[in-house]
């Protein structure tokens, strides 16, 4: 039987990914999304088979597809922004995922066959830690307005699944990199910095710790939950791959001159700036993800061997 998927936030870094990925196993998917400055247009370039969209605001809709699942991808994400103001972010990451919970509740249908809500969450939730690491038990305890929108969404989530009976699962990944991903990150960001002779900016002395995910296995760790998952449960998952971010922009640098990350370009300190403070800055975000590995999921991507191969296509074919 033919499954059908609503996605959305489907044109951003992941939904990208786990749309064509969707569509690629023979899946129906209806995509919602508001198409802002960071959406990628890949997918509605031409007509694709098993795929319709919608240009919306999820606060917006009034009604969804008959559908097995709703992969609510979409979300304000960017931390700079939201520590400015953070009145899009409650809109789109509270308010929105309330609407969905709310028309999911409403559908004049069985119980039974009400979709799974399916919630891309984040590590950031968390907040925090200097050693050690976080697991799906752990205290909320976010530490910036983005990462607070989020947390609060999860609870409103496992709220209605109380209340209403709702079924869900929220999977809360760690830093992603990959293809896709518009040039507010850290990654994409380097490179065009790179790419204009301006050095590359970095907070608090480039000394805070991310572990990054390639794009791709979370992609493959969201379809492994949706299949094996026991419902109305939160699962992490992280490659535990982590590194300072002044040592991820090291790589980019060497990668971006010399094609290898193991050579250093004489005078590196001279491309980057850490002269930044970001107010709420987390120091070190780390997550335990044995749930997820119980299930047989496991990263294949190697962050040493994909950010070279990733430099390259962002200075090859991103239009900046």
């Amino acid at each position: 039987m033919i499954k059908t998927a609503v996605v959305t936030g489907f044109s951003g870094f992941i939904g990208t990914t786990f749309t064509m990925q969707l569509l690629k196993r023979g899946w129906k998917v209806y995509g919602i999304d508001k198409f802002t400055h960071v959406s990628n247009r890949k997918l509605t370039a031409q007509k694709q088979e098993n795929f319709n969209f919608e240009n919306k605001d999820i606060r917006q809709i009034k009604w969804l597809p008959e559908c097995d699942v709703i992969f609510n991808f979409a979300a304000e994400s960017d931390v700079d922004i939201g520590n400015q103001s953070c009145d899009r972010f409650i809109k789109s990451n509270i308010d929105g995922v309330r609407n969905i919970l709310d028309i999911i509740n409403s559908s004049i249908i069985l119980r039974s066959d009400k979709p799974l809500f399916f919630q891309i969450s984040t590590d950031e939730v968390y907040g925090d830690l200097q050693n050690g690491v976080f697991n799906e038990s752990s205290e909320l305890k976010p530490s910036n307005p983005y990462s607070a929108t989020k947390a609060a969404a999860d609870l409103l989530i496992q709220a209605y699944a109380r209340t209403y009976g709702i079924e869900y699962i929220i999977a809360r990944p760690s830093n992603n990199y990959g293809y896709f991903q518009y040039p507010e990150k850290l990654i994409p960001l380097a490179v065009k910095r790179l790419s204009r002779g301006k050095k590359i900016k970095l907070h608090n002395a480039g000394k805070p710790i991310r572990t990054w995910t390639h794009s791709e296995d979370t992609v493959n760790a969201i379809i492994t939950l949706y299949e094996k998952a026991e419902r109305n449960r939160i699962y992490n998952f992280s490659s535990e791959y982590e590194q300072t971010n002044l040592d991820t922009v090291t790589k980019i640098i060497n990668s971006y001159f010399v094609g290898r990350i193991n050579r250093n370009v004489p005078n590196i300190e001279e491309f980057i700036d850490l002269s930044f403070d970001r107010p709420g800055q987390d120091i070190r975000y780390a997550i335990s993800c044995e749930p997820l590995r119980s299930l047989q999921w496991r990263p294949e991507k190697i962050f040493d061997e994909e950010i070279v191969k990733l430099v390259e296509n962002y200075k090859r074919e991103f239009v900046w």
